[in-house]
């Protein structure tokens, strides 16, 4: 009886010691690799009341110098449970030898950014260069969104809105922890 063929013959690396190697431009944001999932609120004056939420961020790299990025939310109730799905969003940031980061990231709500930044130190922060929107898609002017790892299985997030007539301004913050076995360098 024969072995069954794996799922994905070349699948992403999700850790620095997984093949394929991780490019060296990625080096400033290998401690972000692979999956995390946390808590956080959010607010914004166009919203009743301020709500929270479930995060799961997912990075991965196939050995070139950029990052796959996921990123889902899900509202809680107010014991914690999940209401529905809400936030999705997938992209990919490709990094630069100083560290600069270009990210792409769409959103299923028409909605496609394209942010610049910089990775260094553990902490990414990302700021909008562009946005493309569906016709039907809300209008969103601007985001900002800073990843930091505060120590070697937690991530906490932060993402600024300008969006729907008001400035930009904070919207979520999130504490992510790191799921699975410590990643190695």
């Amino acid at each position: 009886m024969s072995e069954p063929a794996p799922r994905h013959p070349y699948p992403d690396a999700h850790r620095p010691d997984e093949a394929p190697a991780p490019h060296a431009l990625l080096t400033p944001v290998l401690g972000l690799l692979g999956t995390w999932r946390g808590r956080g609120r959010g607010e914004y004056p166009t919203l009743d009341a301020d709500f929270a939420y479930a995060q799961e961020i997912t990075f991965s790299h196939d050995g070139r110098p950029f990052l796959h990025y996921e990123a889902r939310a899900w509202l809680l109730d107010a014991d914690g449970r999940p209401l529905r799905p809400s936030a999705r969003e997938s992209g990919w940031w490709r990094l630069q030898a100083d560290g600069g980061v270009e990210a792409l990231i769409t959103q299923p709500t028409g909605i496609a950014e394209i942010a610049v930044g910089h990775a260094d130190g553990g902490s990414v922060d990302l700021a909008t260069h562009q946005v493309a929107l569906a016709p039907t898609a809300k209008q969103v002017d601007a985001t900002r969104r800073r990843y930091t790892l505060t120590g070697p299985h937690t991530l906490t997030f932060a993402h600024d809105l300008a969006a729907v007539g008001q400035p930009l301004q904070h919207h979520l913050s999130a504490v992510l922890h790191r799921e699975g076995p410590a990643r190695t360098a």
